[in-house]
């Protein structure tokens, strides 16, 4: 569903990401993991075509984004670490607006309340205006928006910052019911649990390099926090 291939990102002399090779299929939870500057942010945004890279290609569903970005934008979603969303509309009327940008105004008022049962966030407070949100709550329009608009493939720089542990929690669990529909799922972040409890494999960056990949069943939260400094100090 993802796949980057050399995929290089150099500003002068620096490289951002260096020549990365990764393939994630449907269903798959993928974790970047790494300190800032490792190279996270500049994967999931060549991803999205927001900047264009220096060699090597990303692909979603084999097609490259650069030579095919309004195609390509059709079957992701993206949630950075502020969803933007327009605070003074109610949830439902965020999502009926995001959901029409993305060609699907066929829902009906109740089936956007349908999905905002599956997220998580109770009818009341999809009534509400969004000004009055918690991060968390914002974070679950995000994704509803991303289950009205049947993306395919889910892009997350840091969705867990600055979550409370019942909310990300509750973030993780959604990313699992996410993956269950055959969602990939391409996720930034600095939380080794979150990334532990939710992902399927991890990769582990530093200087735009991808030095590891693992597969989470085959680790305990010690294991990865072991050897994800231990590649910290290489």
């Amino acid at each position: 569903m993802l796949e980057a291939i050399n995929l290089t990102k150099q500003y002068n002399s620096t490289k951002a990401l260096d020549t990365l090779n990764l393939k994630i299929e449907p269903g798959e939870v993928f974790c970047l993991l790494g300190a800032n500057g490792a190279g996270k942010t500049t994967t999931i945004h060549l991803f999205l075509n927001f900047i264009a890279p220096t060699s090597g290609t990303a692909n979603i569903k084999g097609l490259d984004v650069t030579t095919h970005p309004l195609e390509t934008k059709r079957h992701i979603a993206y949630i950075p670490e502020q969803v933007m969303l327009y605070k003074n509309l109610t949830g439902v009327e965020n999502l009926a607006y995001f959901s029409t940008l993305a060609g699907h105004d066929e829902y009906s008022r109740e089936q956007f309340l349908r999905f905002f049962d599956q997220v998580g966030l109770q009818r009341e407070a999809a009534e509400k205006r969004v000004g009055t949100y918690s991060k968390g709550m914002r974070q679950k329009v995000g994704i509803a928006i991303a289950l009205a608009k049947q993306a395919e493939a889910l892009l997350l720089d840091e969705p867990t910052s600055g979550l409370d542990p019942k909310a990300s929690n509750e973030f993780s669990e959604l990313l699992k019911t996410l993956s269950a529909k055959g969602v990939a799922v391409l996720m930034a972040t600095h939380d080794l649990f979150r990334a532990k409890e939710s992902g399927t494999r991890v990769g582990i960056m530093r200087h735009g390099q991808l030095r590891s990949t693992l597969k989470t069943e085959d680790l305990g939260h010690s294991d990865l926090e072991r050897i994800y400094l231990d590649h910290m100090h290489d």
